[in-house]
C-alpha cells in the first residue's frame, strides 16, 4: 500500500509542547514564533523532518502557519481546512484564523504588541514573505527577528533526519528534451536578465531541469536538493550523494559539480563576495539566501524561477506520456467504480474503498505495462458528512461505512513514468435524493462550462473561474477552493504557477495542464466534487471570427454516474458535450477492459436519450 491510515494528528500533546515552545523563547527573549507548514524549499511537500507545524499544533493540512506567543496562539488556515483544523487542534491552545482574509502579516499589522520581537526561521519563508511581515511589525513599533536556529527543532527531541532516498533519471523518452538544452535555455535566460547566476530552490524545477526523479517527499517524485545555475561557466548541484546511485552520479556530473547541501552557503558567500549578480524568486525562495548574499556583498535581483513556466508548458512528449496516464488511469477507476456498485449499501467503508481503488491502479498499471509508482497524494475518501470536509484524510478513527441514501466523494491519483494524474468523482450509495442529483448537476454544468470554453491569447485563470460558479451562483451556492490547480508530469500534482481561481493571475500558455474541479459542501451531509484534468490548446481561428481562440482539451477518461444527473437541468450544449465526452471515454477506455468490467463501462457511457428538449 502507498497509502496508511494511521491517527497522524494528536491534540493532546498541543498543550504541553506550545509550553515548552514558550519556554524556550522565553530564554531567548522572543516574544513570538511564527510556525509556517513549510521546508526549505518552500514546497507543498514536504519530508517528516519538516513537519514542524503537525508536531506542535496536531494539524495535518497542506498549508498553515501558527504564531505562538507568551500568553495566545493562532493558527491560520484556508477554506478547504475550516473543519479539518477544529477536529486536529485543540481550541483551548489555538485560536483559528483565515489564511485569507487575515493572513499572518495582516494579523501581526493589527495585533501586534508594540516593541514586542517575533522571531521566524528565515530559511521557512519566502523573500515576499518576509518583507510583508517585516513590514506589517514596523508599522506596529515591533521587531521580526532571524534567528539562527528554528525554536520548534530546538524542543523537537526525536525530530526525524533529513530523507536520503535514491534519485533516478527520467528517461529522453517521457522528459522530451535532454537536460543540457535546459540548462543551456535557462543560462540564456539568466544572461537575458542581466544576472550572473539564479538559486533553483523549488525540487520541482530541479527535478525538470536535471531529468531526475526521487522519493524525499510523500508521493510527489522530488528529490531535495539545491542548484545554482550560472549564466557562464559550471552549474552547480547541491544533493547529499548517498542518495546518487554511480550512474546517476555519473549523468549528473556531466552537468553540473556536485556539492554536498552543507556547502550552498559557502558557495554563495564567495559568489556575493565576488560582486556577482544573483536572481532570487521573491515568491520562492528562502529569505536565508537573500540575507547570505547581501550580508556578503553581492546584489540580489527578483527574478522568476527559470524553470517554472517551461515546466508548466509541457512539451510534445510530456503530453503524449499523460495522454496514456490518463486512459490506463481511466481503466483503473472505472475498474474501481463497477467493483463499488456491484457492493451493497453498508459494506465498504472509507478504508476499504481507498485499497480496493490503489488495487485497481497497480493492477491496471501492471496489466498494461505501466507500473503505478506511487499515488499522486493521500486519496480523500468521504462518505457522507465526510465528504464535505474538503481536504479529509480517512484513518481508523474516522473510517466510516459507506451508508445507504449517503454520497461518496473520493478525489485520487496516480503517480506513472509517463505521468501524473488526478481525479474526483462523487458517487451514490443506493438512491440519491433530489437534492444531491440536482446540486449534482450544478456542479456539472460547472465543469462542462470550462471544459467547453473558448479564450483568447493571453488569458488568465482569474478570468475564467467563474465559468464554474455561474451556475451554482445562480442557486445561491459556492464553493471554498479554487476551480484548478496546475499539474506536473512525473511530477507534483499541484504544480504552479498556473491556477483557475480568483488569484490566478499567470497567462493560461499552450500545455499547461490544470485541474477542472467545481464543487459543492454541505456541512454535516455530504460533499460533492467532480473533477477532469485539463490541457490548454494552441489558439485556433473560429469560424467566421476575428482572432484564434485556445481551447482545452480534457485528459481524464472515466464515466460521470448517470444516476445523479438531471438532464433537464442541462442546456443543450452542456447535454451534447456530456454524451460526446462518454462516447469517447467508451472509445478509448473499453479496449483496455473486458468481461464485466467492460460491460459496466458500456452501459455507464451509454448516450442519453433526448427526450427532454433541454434549452439553449
Amino acid at each position: 500500500m502507498f497509502q496508511y491510515f494511521d491517527v497522524a494528528s494528536d491534540p493532546s500533546q498541543g498543550p504541553a509542547r506550545v509550553a515548552r515552545l514558550r519556554e524556550w523563547l522565553g530564554k531567548h527573549g522572543i516574544d513570538g514564533f511564527i510556525v509556517p507548514r513549510a521546508d526549505e524549499h518552500q514546497g507543498e511537500y514536504v519530508p517528516a523532518r519538516a513537519e514542524r507545524l503537525q508536531w506542535l499544533t496536531g494539524f495535518t493540512g497542506s498549508a498553515g502557519v501558527a504564531i505562538v506567543f507568551s500568553d495566545s496562539a493562532q493558527i491560520f488556515v484556508d477554506g478547504r481546512y475550516t473543519l479539518q483544523v477544529r477536529q486536529q487542534v485543540d481550541l483551548s491552545v489555538f485560536t483559528v484564523q483565515s489564511l485569507i482574509d487575515t493572513p499572518p502579516a495582516k494579523w501581526l499589522g493589527d495585533n501586534a504588541a508594540k516593541g514586542a520581537r517575533i522571531g521566524f526561521d528565515p530559511w521557512l519563508h519566502t523573500i515576499s514573505e518576509a518583507k510583508a511581515l517585516k513590514t506589517a511589525l514596523e508599522k506596529r513599533g515591533a521587531e521580526l527577528v532571524a534567528l539562527r536556529n528554528n525554536a520548534v527543532d530546538e524542543i523537537w527531541d526525536d525530530q526525524p533526519g533529513p530523507p536520503l532516498e535514491t534519485v533516478d533519471i527520467q528517461p529522453f523518452d517521457y522528459a522530451g528534451e535532454l537536460a543540457k538544452d535546459k540548462l543551456a535555455r535557462m543560462a540564456e535566460s539568466l544572461r537575458k536578465e542581466g544576472a550572473t547566476h539564479t538559486v533553483l530552490t523549488d525540487p520541482s524545477s530541479l527535478a525538470w531541469a536535471f531529468n531526475i526523479r526521487g522519493r524525499d517527499v510523500p508521493h510527489t517524485p522530488l528529490a531535495l536538493g539545491f542548484a545554482i545555475v550560472a549564466a557562464e561557466g559550471p552549474h552547480l548541484l547541491f544533493m547529499d550523494k548517498r542518495k546518487l546511485p554511480r550512474q546517476t552520479e555519473a549523468y549528473l556530473t556531466q552537468l553540473a559539480d556536485i556539492c554536498p547541501p552543507s556547502a550552498l552557503d559557502e558557495q554563495l558567500r564567495t559568489l556575493a563576495k565576488g560582486g556577482e549578480t544573483i536572481g532570487l524568486d521573491f515568491g520562492l525562495a528562502a529569505e536565508k539566501l537573500r540575507l547570505i548574499v547581501e550580508e556578503n556583498g553581492g546584489k540580489v535581483v527578483s527574478l522568476p524561477d527559470p524553470a517554472r513556466l517551461p515546466r508548466a508548458t509541457k512539451n510534445a512528449a510530456e503530453l503524449a506520456g499523460t495522454r496514456n496516464a490518463h486512459r490506463r488511469d481511466g481503466a483503473a477507476v472505472s475498474r474501481f467504480v463497477h467493483w463499488l456498485e456491484a457492493r451493497p449499501p453498508g459494506s465498504v467503508d472509507e478504508i476499504a474503498a481507498v485499497t480496493s481503488l490503489e488495487n485497481c491502479r497497480v493492477q491496471t498499471g501492471n496489466e498494461l505495462q505501466m507500473p503505478l509508482r506511487d499515488i499522486s497524494f493521500d486519496t480523500i475518501s468521504g462518505a457522507g458528512p465526510n465528504g464535505a470536509v474538503i481536504h479529509y484524510r480517512v484513518t481508523t478513527a474516522t473510517n466510516r461505512t459507506l451508508g445507504p441514501g449517503e454520497l461518496y466523494l473520493v478525489d485520487s491519483g496516480g503517480q506513472y513514468q509517463d505521468g501524473t494524474t488526478d481525479i474526483t468523482r462523487t458517487l451514490p450509495v443506493g438512491e440519491p435524493s433530489a437534492e444531491m442529483r440536482e446540486r449534482y448537476t450544478l456542479v456539472l454544468k460547472g465543469l462542462i462550462q470550462i471544459s467547453m470554453l473558448r479564450f483568447p491569447v493571453g488569458t488568465r485563470g482569474a478570468d475564467i473561474d467563474a465559468f464554474a460558479r455561474a451556475a451554482l451562483w445562480k442557486a445561491g451556492l459556492d464553493y471554498a477552493h479554487g476551480t484548478g490547480h496546475g499539474v506536473g508530469s512525473f511530477l507534483s500534482v499541484h504544480e504552479g504557477p498556473q491556477r483557475i481561481a480568483k488569484t490566478g493571475m499567470e497567462k493560461l500558455l499552450p500545455g499547461m495542464i490544470l485541474s477542472n474541479e467545481p464543487g459543492y459542501y454541505k456541512e454535516g451531509a455530504y460533499g460533492i466534487r467532480l473533477e477532469n484534468l485539463i490541457v490548454v490548446t494552441e489558439p485556433e481561428p473560429i469560424e467566421g471570427g476575428d482572432i484564434p481562440m485556445h481551447r482545452f482539451e480534457t485528459l481524464t477518461l472515466v464515466p460521470f454516474d448517470k444516476r445523479m444527473i438531471v438532464t433537464a437541468m442541462l442546456t443543450r450544449e452542456e447535454f451534447e458535450w456530456l454524451n460526446a465526452y462518454h462516447a469517447r471515454v467508451r472509445h478509448e477506455v473499453a479496449p483496455l477492459l473486458t468481461g464485466e468490467e467492460r460491460a459496466w463501462l458500456e452501459a455507464a457511457t451509454s448516450p442519453f436519450e433526448d427526450h427532454h428538449h433541454p434549452s439553449r
